[in-house]
C-alpha cells in the first residue's frame, strides 16, 4: 500500500505542479506515447541484454513484491525459533529419533506443523542439512559456521540480483531519455522551414523525452530498486536466524538459551517478546 501512495504522490506532484504552474500537459499527452515507447522499449531491450532468462523472470516475479511487501512476518520468526527448539531438543534426546523430520521434512509433522515454513524448501534444506552434518561429530564448530555463513552469502548475492538490475535500468534511462529527445531536435530540424508556433511545440516534444528518461529513473525505477534491496535483507534475517541458532546448539548451548541467542540478533519491528517467545515454547511442550 505504501508503494502505491508514493508512485501517486510522485506523479500528482510533478504533474500537478507542472499544471498549476501554467504548463500544457497537451503536449505531453500528445508526445508520452512516442517517447515512451522509444525509452521504455529500449530500456526493456537492454534489461533484455543484460541478464539471463532465470534472472529476467527472478526480478519481474520480485517487483510485485515492491507492493506486497517482504515474505516473512513477525509471526514466522516465532514460529521458526519454536520449530528449530523442537528439533534441537529431539536431536539432543534421541539423535535417531531427528532423522525421520530432516530426511523426510514433507512428512514430519513438526513442519507440518507451520506450513508457511515448510513451503520455503530453502529455509527447510538449510535446517535439515546443517542438522545433518552436526551429527557427524565435527571437532570444530565454526568449520559448520563458515559453511552456513557461505550458504548465506550465496542466498543474499542471488536475492539482491532484481535489485542491482533494476538500478542499472535506473541508471540509464536518463540517457535513453537523451537519445528520445535527441530524435526528436533531428525530427524538428528537418522542419525548419515552419513558422516558430509550431517549431516550439515540436522542440517541446523533443524534451519530453529527456523528461521521462529523469523521471522514470529517479522517481520510478530508482525507488523500486531501493526497495527490492530492502526486502531482500530484510527477509535474509530470516535465514541468519536458523545460522545463529543452529551455530548456538553446536556450541552445546541449551535448546533454550539457543533460541534466546537467535532472538536478540533480530531487528525491533521482527523480535518477538521474551515471554511471547516463552509463552510459545510452552504450547509447543503441551503439544508434545
Amino acid at each position: 500500500m505504501g508503494s502505491i501512495i508514493g508512485i501517486v504522490t510522485v506523479v500528482v506532484m510533478v504533474f500537478g505542479g507542472y499544471t498549476l504552474a501554467g504548463g500544457k500537459m497537451a503536449i505531453i499527452l500528445h508526445a508520452m506515447p512516442f517517447e515512451m515507447m522509444i525509452i521504455a522499449g529500449s530500456a526493456a531491450g537492454a534489461f533484455i541484454i543484460g541478464n539471463d532468462g532465470p534472472a529476467i523472470k527472478h526480478t519481474i516475479k520480485d517487483l510485485g513484491r515492491v507492493f506486497k511487501g517482504g515474505t516473512w512476518k513477525r509471526g514466522d520468526y516465532q514460529d521458526l525459533l519454536c520449530l528449530l527448539f523442537t528439533l534441537i531438543k529431539i536431536a539432543r534426546r534421541d539423535p535417531v529419533a531427528i532423522e525421520t523430520h530432516i530426511e523426510e521434512p514433507d512428512g514430519s509433522p513438526i513442519f507440518q506443523a507451520y506450513p508457511r515454513i515448510l513451503a520455503d524448501k530453502g529455509a527447510v534444506s538449510m535446517i535439515c542439512d546443517t542438522i545433518r552434518m552436526g551429527m557427524m561429530n565435527y571437532d570444530d564448530p565454526h568449520q559448520l559456521e563458515d559453511v552456513m555463513e557461505k550458504q548465506l552469502e550465496v542466498r543474499l548475492h542471488h536475492a539482491l540480483h532484481p535489485a542491482h538490475a533494476m538500478q542499472t535500468t535506473a541508471d540509464a534511462l536518463p540517457a535513453l531519455g537523451i537519445i528520445a529527445a535527441v530524435l526528436g531536435v533531428i525530427k524538428t530540424m528537418a522542419s525548419i522551414d515552419q513558422p516558430p508556433e509550431i517549431l516550439g511545440k515540436m522542440i517541446g516534444g523533443a524534451l519530453v523525452g529527456t523528461f521521462l528518461g529523469v523521471f522514470l529513473a529517479y522517481g520510478i525505477a530508482g525507488p523500486f530498486s531501493s526497495k527490492l534491496t530492502i526486502l531482500a535483507e530484510a527477509d535474509h534475517k530470516f535465514y541468519e536466524l536458523i545460522r545463529d541458532t543452529l551455530v548456538a546448539n553446536l556450541h552445546k548451548h541449551s535448546p533454550q538459551m539457543c533460541v534466546e541467542v537467535a532472538r536478540l540478533n533480530l531487528p525491533g519491528l521482527v523480535r518477538p517478546s521474551f515471554d511471547e517467545l516463552e509463552s510459545a515454547i510452552k504450547s509447543v511442550r503441551e503439544a508434545a
